[in-house]
């Protein structure tokens, strides 16, 4: 007789990139070094007084670089931000107004920031299906949502749910081979079911001649089921680019993206997607309507059942009013938190560590997790993973006593991170945003203890987005905002800070 162990499968030995340079400094910070070093020898021939002047500047321009926080900023990022929100806040761009009694042309509702300059076209794919077009024209970016149905892991076998993880890391490996796709997204809201469906699926079909017992409990189901129960809606975005030096119509990256979705699609069904269909552009508005004004939700899920369709457009998807403060975004029936990963969980984790927080949050009005997906190309991950490799061998020779067994697994993760991508696994860098939306701000603080649980429970280090609350909330829409194409400074800039 023989007695066969299955051990739980793990999952890990995600890093964070090396930064090039001395230590804390980056490669801005080495390269400032290096120069001052310069400065104060060519000093020191003038003066010993001038040289020592120039070390104690020299000293003070370094010294916020080497201060950093646990997600890897330092004190003149930190700044920097400080620095733009006085500068929104005295130029009142905290605030917004829309509608015909406002100054905005058109009187129309359009959504305000980052969403103020999109546009929202529809193509058909190649089963017919109509799929909305989200044009980002500052960017020239274009993105298309799918909405998944996704199976769930509750009763399924360990070695399914293996299947399906092994599914979905080679579903996000190939984007790294996808044409001109600069991002990806996954985004799941959760929200309490209004009971619209259920009541429009029971009501109608009571009979007169029914028993009175009968139609009583059925009554009864209709009123208390939707307070125990909530919705939840998986959101698949994908941005895209155009190629460099090539000029594209609108229609033509319509027919080009067209023709992917049934490929992207079938790659998220065998990965659990469940059924998986693209969203149209009305879709899309009410995606953002709802977000923006969660008390219209009943009405908006009651018009697509009665009629099929809202009749909402991109134009009328923003809020009447907004105001962003300095940890919340205030906006129509609702006051929303954001909140943003700083560091993935230490270690090995299981499949379900995401499942706390991805399920529904008594109290809330809506709740949505974004994960954040940016593809790295076969040529750049060979470059990545060697050079971790040799980062983590030079660290681990010049450090002694206690610190060499932290060495020591950096190698062993570095190692094999290089011999899986050598053998054509793909390299993709994550994120994490997560924002709750309530009826009033007094119900934050505790909204927010609950949040921490549920992240402790889940091992996830998140910061609040303070004085970024506008911005994390629409990164969090199913839109496909990439957040490192909006910064103030290019994005080879911020990596060597």
């Amino acid at each position: 007789m023989t007695t066969v162990t299955e051990t739980a499968r793990t999952y890990g030995n995600w890093r964070r990139p090396r930064r090039p340079g001395l230590g804390q400094l980056g490669l801005v910070g080495t390269v400032g070094v290096f120069a001052g070093i310069i400065i104060v020898l060519v000093a020191t021939m003038m003066s010993i007084y001038v040289a020592g002047v120039a070390l104690f500047l020299l000293a003070i321009a370094l010294a916020p670089m080497v201060v950093r926080t646990a997600d890897g900023r330092n004190l003149y990022q930190m700044v920097a931000v400080r620095i733009g929100w006085r500068r929104r806040v005295a130029k009142k761009e905290h605030l917004y107004v829309s509608g015909p009694l406002s100054k905005r042309p058109g009187g129309r509702y359009r959504p305000p920031g980052v969403l103020s300059r999109v546009k929202v076209a529809e193509g058909r794919d190649a089963y017919g299906r109509p799929f909305g077009v989200i044009h980002h024209r500052g960017e020239n970016l274009y993105v298309i949502v799918l909405v998944c149905e996704p199976d769930g892991g509750s009763l399924v076998d360990p070695d399914q749910v293996d299947t399906w993880v092994a599914m979905w890391g080679d579903w996000l490996a190939q984007l790294a081979h996808e044409p001109n796709l600069k991002g990806a997204s996954v985004v799941v809201e959760t929200a309490p079911d209004p009971g619209t469906r259920l009541a429009n699926e029971i009501l109608p079909r009571l009979r007169d001649d029914a028993p009175p017992a009968a139609r009583a409990v059925m009554q009864e189901v209709v009123a208390s089921y939707p307070s125990t129960s909530s919705e939840m809606h998986t959101y698949v975005t994908l941005t895209y680019g155009v190629p460099t030096g090539k000029k594209k119509t609108q229609e033509e990256v319509i027919t080009d993206l067209a023709i992917r979705i049934p490929g992207l699609m079938n790659g998220l069904i065998g990965a659990g997607g469940g059924s998986a269909e693209p969203v149209s552009a009305e879709g899309i508005a009410d995606i953002v309507r709802v977000a923006f004004d969660p008390a219209v939700a009943a009405d908006v899920l009651e018009a697509r059942v009665e009629h099929g369709r809202t009749g909402i457009k991109w134009a009328d998807a923003g809020p009447m009013a907004a105001i962003e403060t300095v940890d919340a975004y205030k906006h129509d029936s609702g006051v929303s938190r954001s909140w943003m990963l700083t560091v993935a969980p230490r270690g090995t984790v299981r499949s379900g560590v995401l499942r706390g927080i991805l399920e529904d949050l008594p109290g809330t009005r809506r709740k949505r997790v974004a994960i954040l997906y940016r593809p790295v190309d076969a040529a750049t991950a060979a470059k990545i993973v060697e050079s971790d490799r040799k980062a983590a061998q030079f660290m681990a020779t010049a450090s002694g006593g206690m610190v060499r067994a932290r060495a020591s697994a950096e190698i062993e993760a570095a190692e094999q991170t290089a011999s899986e991508e050598a053998t054509g696994a793909g390299l993709v860098e994550f994120s994490l945003m997560l924002t709750v939306t309530v009826d009033s701000p007094s119900e934050l603080p505790d909204i927010s203890a609950a949040i921490r649980n549920r992240l402790g429970a889940s091992r996830l280090s998140v910061r609040q987005a303070d004085r970024m609350q506008a911005m994390a909330f629409a990164c969090t829409l199913p839109v496909g905002i990439l957040p490192w194409k909006l910064t103030l400074l290019p994005q080879e800039l911020q990596e060597a800070m």
